[in-house]
């Protein structure tokens, strides 16, 4: 009888050391797999980007360099069912997490980017700047930036399209597409040319797009924003009168364009102003087809806004650098050119 009770009180030990280590078991590893540190960097932080369109095999390699131990990380992975719905994006993954605060992080805190923009040259150079903030490369940006749909829809040409982009810094998702970045750009173009800025342009004449051709010709004029309204006002001028624009920047994209925009030109010469292109505004009258610059809001506000005089010429001051010299006749053009073509030959500035 005695045998027994003790056999019984046995029994009941064991079980209750068997709950109690396969409670303890479960516990830990409950732990471990969601609670439990995962990160083995010294950095405070990382950022994780993930392409679009990433299975389980592309997720590994991207984290698991990052992880102590990348099996309870999956683990984790699969019994959330985050493994099911992998998010492109760049999320933050800082130092300490547990697996559960990195998939909570990887779920729902993807990161947006600034991409700032200003000072560009042409489409191509946008491309490769932007493609550094976010997932798509220049050559889809450009491919995006030139579709037929796109370009007619909104009635626009290759030459034309650059005008939409305006300089300043916005923010996006790291894996914007192409698409999806050419569209915003165009949507901020559409509330930048507000009524009043239409009804401004309207009144001269001018397309928005014209507006922004115009603006970049006068940037690359004078980077003094307080002259800007002065030498728009002599192009329009100009414009009003069928005079060529005879726009010294237009020439220097010509010649860039025709031999590399890395070229570096301090100086315009009389065979320059030859050079057969749609954008030398001394062969051709009116506009040229697109912008040589990116516009920014000073330059497009001084078209919009340009000041009220009756300049027909000017030239560089070299007494202040940045700025010109304005003429109402030829003769008193020329009397002004003096000073800076006798500049040139004292610095033996050629090209």
């Amino acid at each position: 009888m005695m045998e027994n009770k003790s056999l019984y009180k046995f029994i009941i030990w064991l079980g209750i050391t068997c709950f109690l280590y396969v409670a303890v078991m479960f516990t830990y590893n409950y732990y471990n797999t969601y609670y439990a540190e995962n990160t083995s960097f010294n950095e405070e932080k990382i950022y994780l980007y993930i392409p679009t369109g990433s299975g389980l095999d592309s997720l590994k390699k991207q984290i698991s360099p990052f992880l102590n131990d990348s099996s309870t990380f999956f683990d984790a992975a699969y019994k959330t069912k985050y493994v099911l719905n992998i998010k492109a994006g760049k999320y933050e993954i800082k130092k300490g997490f547990s697996n559960k605060e990195i998939i909570n992080s990887l779920k729902f805190n993807n990161i947006p980017v600034n991409v700032t923009f200003n000072n560009i040259e042409r489409l191509e150079n946008l491309a490769s700047k932007v493609s550094n903030y976010i997932e798509a490369d220049s050559l889809s940006l450009i491919n995006s930036f030139n579709k037929e749909l796109f370009l007619k829809t909104n009635n626009l040409k290759p030459e034309s399209v650059f005008a939409i982009f305006l300089p300043n810094t916005y923010e996006f998702y790291w894996n914007t597409s192409a698409d999806q970045f050419r569209d915003k750009m165009l949507n901020q173009y559409n509330l930048f040319w507000n009524s009043s800025r239409k009804k401004k342009a309207d009144s001269l004449n001018l397309s928005p797009i014209q507006v922004s051709v115009l603006a970049s010709i006068v940037q690359r004029e004078t980077p003094k924003v307080d002259e800007r309204p002065t030498i728009s006002g002599v192009y329009f001028n100009r414009l009003k009168k069928r005079m060529k624009l005879q726009a010294d920047p237009t020439v220097v994209y010509t010649i860039k364009k025709a031999k590399g925009f890395d070229k570096k030109i301090r100086r315009v010469l009389y065979k320059d102003l030859k050079i057969k292109s749609p954008y030398n505004t001394y062969l051709n009258g009116g506009l040229p087809p697109g912008p040589i610059y990116m516009s920014d809001f000073s330059s497009i506000e001084s078209v919009l806004n340009m000041e009220n005089n009756d300049y027909l010429f000017f030239v560089a001051d070299v007494k202040r650098p940045g700025y010109h010299i304005f003429a109402k006749t030829y003769r008193q053009h020329n009397k002004n050119k003096r000073q800076y073509t006798s500049w040139l030959r004292k610095n033996n500035i050629r090209r």
